[in-house]
């Protein structure tokens, strides 16, 4: 079994807490958005903030650790999703690297876990939903909305050739 595989397939079974290894921090908020300011008003936390950071990109996930180095198994598996599907041109926020905007997102989604997944700003839902989404064929269609063509096209184009 693939690494990619086994890993989506313990992030769909795994139900307990995760373990943390070394957190290293990831991308800081895009330049000129005014929320690297801290707490308050303006800060990572606040609904505006968070709204700025959820439309700075087509694709965005909010984490725990990043992309090269994810810090539980579902973020891991949001990673190995997108990475099957040759998504490699996303914004990622680690929010073990800042409280308020781990409980920012939370209170702008309504949604309790991390991590979690928008596409074109929109909230999609977090590991499984996006694991269902893959399973499913939705995800393809998602990022073809997006103007992103899904890896998974082309390997089934590859495997129709033999």
């Amino acid at each position: 079994m693939s690494g990619s595989l086994y890993w989506l397939r313990v992030a769909s079974r795994l139900r307990g807490p995760t373990l943390l290894w070394g957190v290293r921090p990831l991308s800081q908020a895009p330049a000129g958005d005014g929320s690297a300011s801290g707490g308050g008003e303006g800060g990572h936390g606040s609904r505006e903030a968070v709204e700025r950071l959820v439309r700075a990109h087509p694709v965005v996930v909010f984490m725990k650790g990043n992309p090269a180095q994810p810090l539980c198994g579902f973020s891991n598996a949001v990673v190995q999703i997108l990475r099957l599907h040759g998504v490699q041109d996303y914004q990622a926020y680690d929010v073990l690297q800042d409280p308020d905007l781990r409980q920012g997102i939370k209170n702008y989604s309504n949604w309790p876990t991390i991590p979690q997944v928008y596409l074109n700003g929109e909230f999609v839902g977090g590991c499984d939903i996006l694991l269902q989404m893959h399973q499913n064929g939705d995800l393809v269609e998602e990022l073809k909305k997006l103007g992103i063509r899904s890896a998974l096209l082309d390997a089934e184009k590859d495997q129709d050739k033999k």
